[in-house]
């Protein structure tokens, strides 16, 4: 069994509160929309092929939000995992409306380096890295890639994934280590 931190309950008590005063009143969730934001607009950017697309749906899933707060009631579930689970479910819509499939053409963006390569030389090794990785994730099965965009473009933890996906925290815990530990054999064999 999961237990959470005394951070992780501050944070869930203080999501708590400003959940509450949205439902009160409809324009106290602007704090809840600059807090879940960028990693909602991320976490469906890695999904869909271009950035207005991502941008448009990820309103769209605010919007779906907003409308549906009212019946919210945390029961266990967060507030960002229930957000996650709109954004799922919007993305999964999307995909059976377009019969389209994810590029990963935002992974440079979500994977920018800090430090600007200093040559020509280390600007070609980072750009073939990426290409090496992208080429790797393209391989990988819907489920495996939702996994990964849930971890690392939406910054979820597995207990929060576990609750978006309706899985055990511990069979998402192992489905997650074994696929980073795959990816990372897979990325050194090449």
């Amino acid at each position: 069994m999961h237990t959470l931190s005394a951070g992780e309950r501050a944070r869930d008590t203080d999501e708590a509160e400003l959940v509450y005063a949205a439902q009160a009143d409809a324009s106290a969730f602007a704090e809840l929309y600059r807090r879940y934001l960028a990693r909602v607009y991320h976490y469906v950017r890695v999904r869909l092929n271009d950035d207005e697309d991502a941008a448009d749906l990820t309103q769209q899933i605010f919007l779906q939000a907003l409308d549906a707060l009212p019946r919210y009631q945390p029961r266990g579930v967060p507030f960002a995992a229930w957000l996650f689970q709109i954004a799922r479910h919007a993305v999964a819509d999307l995909y059976r409306r377009r019969k389209t499939l994810a590029t990963w053409d935002a992974l440079p963006n979500a994977f920018e380096l800090q430090a600007v390569p200093q040559d020509i030389e280390e600007l070609l090794v980072q750009r073939e890295r990426l290409a090496n990785l992208r080429e790797l994730l393209v391989r990988l099965d819907p489920w495996q890639r939702e996994l990964l965009a849930l971890r690392f473009a939406a910054g979820l933890s597995s207990s929060e994934i576990a609750q978006v996906v309706g899985k055990s925290h511990a069979a998402v815990k192992k489905q997650l280590t074994r696929l980073l530990y795959t990816l990372k054999e897979r990325y050194h064999a090449q």
